[in-house]
């Protein structure tokens, strides 16, 4: 590849403006010996396609989806060696708790955090990249490498069935109405 000025300045805008919330998205993701590994071939991946790197708004969603392929590769990863590491012992295999656990401080996050888990895994992403990363609708479809409709839909029914989790494990939603009762009470 030719290595312009040019490119040199792009990439190293993008690497500034963008390394810490890359880092942050693979942290969420990822075990900490795993999620700075992700984060530079992120980097490394960005460099490479310096070419295809979209410019202004778009550059964050783009590495986003370059982050979201790190990291399934990474978890692809960790889960043959989880696996391999097994059978070499003869233990059996449990998952590795998830960044959320973390986060958790209190029971209502922590209902959330195990209703979102029940949801499949491409619900739990665009929940992620809503809550956590904060993008918009049309940068969402960017990473996701669809249409911002067919984003907003799928966006909508996993924020319906993260609702409908959260009903089944128990907890019940905020009254639609209120009802004011006067002063004094009922009576």
């Amino acid at each position: 590849m030719f290595e312009s000025s040019t490119n040199k300045m792009r990439f190293r805008e993008a690497f500034d403006n963008y390394f810490d919330a890359i880092t942050r998205y693979c942290f969420r993701r990822l075990p900490q010996s795993n999620a700075n590994d992700a984060a530079a071939n992120v980097f490394v991946v960005a460099w490479r396609k310096i070419d295809e790197m979209p410019e202004g708004d778009e550059t964050l969603p783009w590495l986003y989806g370059v982050a979201r392929n790190e990291v399934r590769t990474f978890r692809r990863s960790l889960r043959r060696s989880t696996a391999l590491w097994a059978k070499l012992s003869g233990q059996p295999t449990y998952p590795p708790a998830g960044p959320e656990a973390v986060v958790i401080r209190n029971d209502e996050q922590a209902q959330l955090v195990r209703a979102l888990n029940t949801l499949g895994s491409s619900d739990q992403e665009i929940l992620r990249l809503r809550a956590y990363e904060n993008l918009q609708i049309n940068q969402i479809a960017t990473v996701l490498g669809c249409t911002p409709d067919a984003a907003k839909k799928r966006c909508s029914r996993a924020t319906k069935r993260l609702r409908d989790a959260v009903d089944r494990s128990g907890r019940r939603r905020a009254p639609t109405r209120s009802r004011a009762i006067p002063e004094g009470g009922d009576g």
